[in-house]
């Protein structure tokens, strides 16, 4: 059994098409289920399906897009969480002396 290929419609609109509703979606719905971790099932064209599970590791942390917009990466994150880090009274800084100097 053959099946049929769907073909998209290209656009270089970045506005919703009208058969899209999410009025009565629940944003963040699924976002505790995820954070545990999820099944993605991948669909081959030969017909055969390969499930993979999905868990963020111990330690790893999501930011929220408007958060990430100033922060893209790991290092520029570390950075300004040690400069917090450092204005806490009665804390210590737990950095070694070459992460202080670069």
């Amino acid at each position: 059994m053959k099946k049929k290929s769907i073909k998209f419609q290209e656009t270089d609109e970045l506005e919703m098409l009208p058969e899209y509703d999410f009025k009565d979606g629940i944003r963040g719905k699924h976002y505790k289920a995820y954070r545990k971790g999820h099944n993605i099932k991948i669909h081959k064209i030969d017909g055969s399906v390969t499930a993979q599970y999905f868990k963020l590791e111990d330690g790893a942390v999501m930011i929220e897009p408007d958060v990430r917009k100033y922060f893209p990466d790991s290092e520029s994150v570390n950075k300004a969480l040690r400069s917090l880090i450092e204005i806490f009274p009665g804390k210590k800084s737990s950095r070694t002396f070459s992460e202080k100097v670069l």
